[in-house]
């Protein structure tokens, strides 16, 4: 009896207004990042790939600060490049290279296999199967590939 003697009082809930992007033309639009707690916006962030990631911490200096310092953003990307270039991460990895971005560049996994996995990717999958000259790929980014890499591309194209 009580609860229904409840539910028939209306609930009021008070908040304050935010203002909205129309009534202050001028204002910038709000920041997720600022808004929410830090981990919604790495389970956002999380949602981007590695080319994405790294474009977004560029974008301003926190986003920059809750993308570097997320280990579990970095491994994620880290571990789709893994996928395509299993021995050239390991091998990194063994060597002591760190696998989230920053300086210098060449000392981190993630950022020297990135490319290298984008282009194996092509390769296996047939993306250069009929190039007939050099023209064909120009605008094309090419990285050196080891012996091994070569050897799985030439099955491929075997397999094919």
């Amino acid at each position: 009896m009580q609860d229904e003697q409840r539910r028939k009082w209306p609930m009021y809930i008070w908040c304050e207004a935010t203002p909205t992007p129309e009534a202050t033309p001028n204002a910038p639009p709000p920041n997720f990042a600022e808004t929410l707690p830090t981990e919604m916006s790495v389970r956002i962030f999380s949602e981007l790939d590695a080319g994405s990631l790294c474009s977004a911490s560029e974008t301003c200096r926190l986003w920059r600060d809750i993308i570097e310092e997320s280990d579990h953003l970095w491994r994620g990307a880290c571990l789709q490049v893994r996928a395509v270039c299993r021995r050239e991460v390991d091998r990194d990895r063994r060597d002591g290279l760190s696998w989230k971005v920053g300086p210098p560049v060449e000392q981190v996994t993630l950022a020297r296999n990135y490319t290298r996995s984008r282009l194996k990717w092509d390769w296996l999958r047939g993306g250069f199967s009929h190039v007939r000259s050099p023209d064909e790929l120009r605008g094309r980014t090419m990285v050196p590939l080891d012996a091994d890499t070569w050897g799985e591309i030439l099955q491929a194209e075997l397999d094919r």
